[in-house]
């Protein structure tokens, strides 16, 4: 998670932070609806994608729908 101390400009702002966030979780989100059609419906692959829309919804719940 990094060093807490005087801010550099290589560190990334929370807003940055939300940001690549959502970009990882869009992408497995999109790589397990890919994996769930390529070998059916599964449990496990239905609750991942269920757990990473809720993890979406809350970020974009906790930084204001800036993203």
């Amino acid at each position: 998670w990094g060093r807490v101390g005087m801010g550099t400009s290589n560190e990334h702002n929370p807003e940055q932070k939300a940001t690549q966030a959502e970009a990882n979780i869009k992408s497995a989100h999109q790589i397990l609806k890919t994996l769930q059609e390529k070998i059916g419906e599964h449990p496990e692959i239905g609750a991942a994608i269920t757990k990473l829309e809720m993890a979406l919804n809350d970020l974009a719940v906790g930084t204001g729908g800036l993203l």
